[in-house]
């Protein structure tokens, strides 16, 4: 945009010869016309327009959305509480994983489980003894 600003300027001041532009080639005043189709050129094949258009459309839908939330009498800063909490549920980190017990924790256990008649196992049941009784 700013390149056709300019050349319209130039182009202005040749015409009315008036100032530095006056005495200039007619290369000169017509380059900025030149560039600006270079860049928007190259805008359009880099899909920067598109990129544009998209964050323009999502801005306003995103303002959209806050009027009618607001005209509705719903709280629309609720979104904004849960993007927060939502980030520091992230940055937290996950809970430690349980720690491997030892040959003789695993020893130990077993010994005060042979004495204690209520953390024994039981044997497992036959299915002959399920039918006797």
């Amino acid at each position: 945009m700013w390149f056709v600003v300019v050349g319209c300027a130039l182009l202005t001041m040749k015409l009315a010869e008036f100032g530095f532009a006056a005495e200039w080639s007619w290369g000169w005043i017509l380059l900025p016309f030149g560039l600006a189709v270079a860049w928007w050129s190259f805008a359009d094949l880099s899909g920067l327009t598109k990129r544009r258009e998209m964050d323009k459309l999502e801005e306003r839908k995103h303002e959209r959305r806050q009027r009618h939330m607001e005209a509705l009498g719903l709280n629309w800063r609720r979104d904004r509480r849960v993007a927060v909490i939502k980030e520091t549920r992230a940055l937290n980190p996950p809970p430690m994983a349980p720690v491997k017990k030892s040959e003789d924790e695993r020893h130990n256990r077993d010994v005060i489980t042979a004495f204690l008649p209520s953390r024994q196992e039981l044997p497992p049941v036959r299915a002959d003894d399920k039918e006797a009784a």
